[in-house]
């Protein structure tokens, strides 16, 4: 993928803005378990990110996909991985369907501010029943006069606590089969009858707040639904695409740090008369993990090029994701190790990252659902009995 002096100039406006407005704060917000959304948020509308490769008649700015790229690996300098994952759900994962298949009256009212960084966006589809089997969700909506009266509950909402709005996926087709019954509605989260009070306790990400929702007879206008009712399941299956494909993006910045760290570490860390680095196994290691995640860029930007050209990048987007998080456990876990004793204390930057690491395989799809979608594109999944 080529890259433009117009590319570079957003690397340096997006790193102008962490710099600025958001790495001074990560300790604290860390420790606090949350950080301000909409002040931050605002911060990059106001730069314009928010919206990159959305329509400029609705604030974006009319551009590729490979600049969204850009931007996702450029978050990884956040020093943690709450907040670049919050921006993420924010440009890449509740907005896309309500971009490509919302009314303008919907793209205005809740498009539009999410780009300005005036209002917070969430994606609501992981169910305590159903996280990456998502055809098994149990929400629903039905039809009372102009409404939809909804009732279920979402689980591990990246910004539910503080979002505005939630692009929802609920059951709305009786009687339809299971990738035909779905709906995408936009969901005011102020709305009468939503409770948002837990808050969930959880490994890494520690500033995204992340939050179980409960829905008991919410109304909500019908207007609200984005596109067709019906065809939920397909839009979320293209807003993963894009969710997917952002997160590898992502990933390989955040590897790269977590080795940039542990070759300065080892470098200067003294063992035996001589640097942890001159051991021939760990430069050797760390040799072939960076090799590693020069193949998962190639395998990003291929697929990104594709995506830009309008293929069909669902195979290629799910290897990304399979690879990336394969690798940030990997990559995370030796540099832990590299690090010795001091990989092991809360003050170190690098338990931070191994912490959030994590996440990657299970978030948009755990790393067997991947092998699945990969399975199924190469046709070599096995018949179903009857």
């Amino acid at each position: 993928m080529k890259f433009t002096e117009e590319h570079e100039l957003l690397r340096k406006t997006v790193n102008q803005v962490i710099d600025k407005y958001v790495n001074p704060h990560v300790d604290g917000w860390e420790a606090e378990g949350a950080f301000p959304a909409h002040e931050v948020f605002k911060r990059f509308g106001e730069q314009g990110l928010l919206g990159l490769k959305y329509p400029e008649e609705h604030g974006g700015a009319g551009l590729d996909y490979s600049y969204t790229v850009v931007m996702a690996e450029e978050l990884a300098n956040i020093d943690c991985g709450g907040v670049p994952l919050a921006i993420g759900v924010q440009t890449d994962m509740c907005t896309p369907a309500l971009a490509r298949f919302g009314s303008e009256a919907l793209r205005r009212e809740f498009l539009e501010p999410s780009i300005a960084g005036d209002l917070v966006g969430c994606i609501g589809v992981s169910e305590v029943g159903a996280g990456s089997d998502v055809a098994a969700i149990k929400t629903h909506a039905r039809k009372e006069g102009d409404d939809f009266v909804i009732n279920g509950g979402k689980m591990w909402i990246t910004n539910g606590h503080q979002a505005d709005w939630m692009c929802c996926l609920v059951n709305t087709v009786e009687g339809a089969p299971a990738h035909k019954n779905k709906s995408l509605i936009v969901v005011p989260l102020d709305a009468k009858g939503i409770d948002r009070s837990t808050k969930l306790d959880k490994l890494g990400m520690r500033s995204s707040d992340t939050a179980q929702i409960f829905f008991e007879n919410v109304r909500v206008p019908q207007r609200n639904l984005i596109g067709q009712e019906g065809f939920g399941f397909f839009y979320q299956m293209l807003q993963f695409q894009e969710e997917r494909l952002w997160g590898a993006a992502h990933s390989v910045r955040s590897i790269e740090r977590m080795l940039e760290w542990t070759i300065d570490y080892t470098r200067e860390r003294k063992i035996f008369g001589g640097s942890v680095l001159d051991n021939q196994w760990v430069h050797y290691r760390i040799a072939e993990m960076t090799t590693e995640v020069e193949a998962l860029k190639a395998l990003v930007y291929r697929a990104t090029e594709l995506y830009v050209s309008g293929k069909d990048v669902t195979k290629l987007a799910s290897m990304a994701k399979l690879k990336c998080g394969r690798l940030c456990r990997e990559v995370a876990d030796w540099c832990v190790q590299f690090h010795g004793g001091m990989g092991y204390m809360n003050e170190n930057r690098i338990v931070r990252a191994f912490r959030d690491a994590r996440l990657v395989s299970i978030g948009a799809g755990a790393d067997e659902v991947m092998m699945g979608i990969i399975c199924k594109y190469l046709e070599i999944l096995p018949k179903r009995r009857k």
